[in-house]
């Protein structure tokens, strides 16, 4: 799988499915990956858990191995992992708006998957602003006019593909895009990348890639690529935009002379590309909107992406253009509502991730 793939698939899909342990837990047993930290193999049990209680008891056979984490087969078109009420919803919008599957999207512990339970419930809600708008200050109504009542998930700028990454099933997306009005009445844009268990964010694939040639040097730093861009793969060999809109906008990353080598080349190249995807759309006179901003939503206890986050909120100087926030602060807002069906959801979410 390219690491550049359209769904940047997080850790739990790049786990290698036949690299199989089993795991005896309070008297269970449990066949999962040999590669689980201590959060994600808590996760991963918790939640097998609940799809034994709610789902069924049955591995998936995958290579030839058993694996409890996996849906089997034969249900997996009823999407039991997302939540029922948002079924026909989501079905349109897949077939409207047509987005790859990651490759686990049926895993137990898919993002994917949770991206869709977390955002979709409020999304359809008449009450979505009253939640977003604890969320982000400068929220005041979703623009129900634009992409699918407001949203998108997977979203790209389709057809404009600034970036110059989009193929078949490749290229730089969101997990969801959100159009919304601030209180000036201006039109903005919310991209959000979520993350449930990964330990990183997706790396770079150019700096991997066996196509790389001796002009290739990730030692170079952000100053010295802008000043010959050749020397990156993603830009020589791929002919992507990145750094042409890095250069438009080298202001935005005001630290980068703090690294010597390329800051992208680890777990900071998907917040890098996401936000450049985001730059490239506001600057874009094609598209209506005027401000576009790039969050990152993830599970409260999942620690292990502080340490790129931080880095990359160093990087940009705590650029507004950049936020994190957690699932449990989206269940909070919604929470102060009271409402019937939110609370609903709630419960089912919170007894779901274990929140």
């Amino acid at each position: 799988m390219s690491n550049q793939a359209r769904y940047d698939a997080g850790a739990t899909d790049r786990e290698d499915p036949v690299d199989m342990k089993v795991y005896t837990i309070n008297g269970e047993r449990y066949r999962l990956t040999n590669t689980l930290t201590s959060f994600k193999l808590e996760m991963q049990v918790h939640l097998v858990n609940w799809k034994w209680a709610h789902v069924t008891r049955e591995p998936r056979i995958f290579r030839g191995f058993p694996n409890d984490a996996l849906l089997p087969e034969a249900i997996v078109n009823q999407y039991p992992m997302l939540y029922p009420p948002i079924l026909p919803a989501f079905k349109r919008h897949k077939q409207n708006y047509p987005f790859l599957f990651h490759p686990f999207f049926n895993h137990v512990a898919s993002s994917q998957a949770a991206n869709v339970n977390l955002f979709l419930p409020v999304l359809l809600h008449p009450k979505a602003d009253r939640v977003f708008s604890s969320i982000k200050p400068d929220f005041s109504h979703l623009a129900r006019e634009y992409l699918d009542n407001g949203f998108r998930i997977e979203f790209w700028d389709e057809p404009y593909n600034n970036l110059g990454d989009k193929r078949a099933t490749s290229g730089t997306d969101s997990d969801i895009g959100i159009a919304y009005y601030n209180h000036e009445d201006e039109l903005c844009l919310w991209l959000i990348e979520h993350k449930l268990t990964e330990r990183e964010f997706t790396t770079c694939g150019g700096s991997k890639s066996r196509g790389r040639r001796a002009i290739h040097d990730c030692s170079k730093s952000f100053s010295e690529i802008l000043t010959d861009k050749q020397v990156c793969y993603y830009h020589s060999a791929n002919h992507y935009n990145y750094w042409n809109i890095t250069e438009d906008n080298q202001d935005f990353f005001v630290n980068h002379d703090q690294y010597k080598h390329c800051p992208f080349v680890g777990g900071m190249n998907q917040l890098w590309r996401n936000q450049l995807l985001g730059l490239s759309i506001e600057q874009d006179e094609r598209q209506p909107y005027q401000h576009v901003t790039f969050s990152v939503v993830k599970h409260p206890r999942n620690t292990a992406l502080n340490k790129t986050l931080e880095e990359y909120q160093n990087l940009t100087g705590n650029n507004s253009k950049f936020s994190v926030f957690t699932s449990a602060d989206v269940i909070k807002a919604a929470a102060g509502l009271d409402d019937t069906n939110l609370n609903h959801w709630i419960d089912w979410y919170q007894d779901l991730y274990a929140l």
